[in-house]
């Protein structure tokens, strides 16, 4: 694993379409339009299975190998954390995003990770972008992580400590993080390595759009940086 860009492109192979992929988790961050198109998934080994379309949503759940809270529990859970009324533009994406992550988190494969995080807190603050109240934003992304029995702060702590990281590389420094010892190198390591074996990884987009966080903080978004990376892969391979 000798680089981010080389983690990027571990994680991206496992979609049929990187091209596609890639798109999608820029407007998943940026464009909050994006965040609005009805999506599908599936997901083989985590029991789970949804699909939707503009009027309506299926939730097709399977059993397990153990219990894992519904769809509906989870959304129940983020309507009795947060109980005012979500403006209608906001509260729709809330609830597509919501569904998404449920998904996510009950895969059989699913490891919380701070890029996960990272994406996550990215597509979240993008899309509050101007909420009319910052003390409510902020009250409806705790009542949003904590409806998925996961801790808010911890969220924040990672994401906060990315950026600050990748903001303090250059593309150099940041392809070579396999090469240094410290918590964010550690952690990097940790998911390349994961990326990197069968069946212990879950790529998802928030994953993808913690990526090309670190990549943009870096300045190496350019395709030239990334190949880089895949190139010292080769030559230490």
């Amino acid at each position: 694993m000798a680089a981010v860009a080389t983690l990027s492109f571990s994680a991206l192979s496992q979609c049929s379409d990187r091209k596609s992929v890639i798109s999608s988790t820029r407007n998943l961050a940026y464009n909050s339009e994006g965040l609005r198109l009805r999506t599908s998934f599936s997901c083989n080994n985590g029991g789970v299975r949804a699909s939707s379309s503009s009027s309506r949503m299926v939730i097709h759940c399977m059993s397990g190998a153990s219990y894992a809270p519904t769809v509906a529990d989870t959304k129940l859970n983020f309507l009795k954390a947060y109980k005012r009324p979500i403006p209608s533009v906001y509260n729709t994406v809330l609830q597509e995003l919501i569904v998404q992550q449920h998904l996510i988190k009950y895969k059989k494969s699913y490891r919380y990770d701070p890029v996960f995080a990272l994406g996550f807190v990215t597509v979240f603050d993008q899309l509050m972008d101007g909420y009319p109240s910052d003390e409510d934003r902020e009250a409806i992304f705790q009542a949003y992580i904590e409806a998925l029995n996961e801790d808010p702060e911890q969220y924040r702590i990672d994401a906060q400590k990315l950026e600050e990281w990748a903001q303090a590389q250059t593309s150099s420094s940041l392809v070579e993080f396999p090469s240094r010892e410290g918590e964010i190198e550690g952690t990097l390591k940790d998911i390349a390595e994961r990326a990197a074996s069968k069946g212990s990884f879950s790529y998802s987009r928030f994953f993808a759009v913690g990526l090309f966080r670190l990549l943009e903080l870096a300045n190496a978004t350019e395709p030239t940086i990334l190949e880089k990376g895949e190139e010292e892969k080769r030559r230490k391979g």
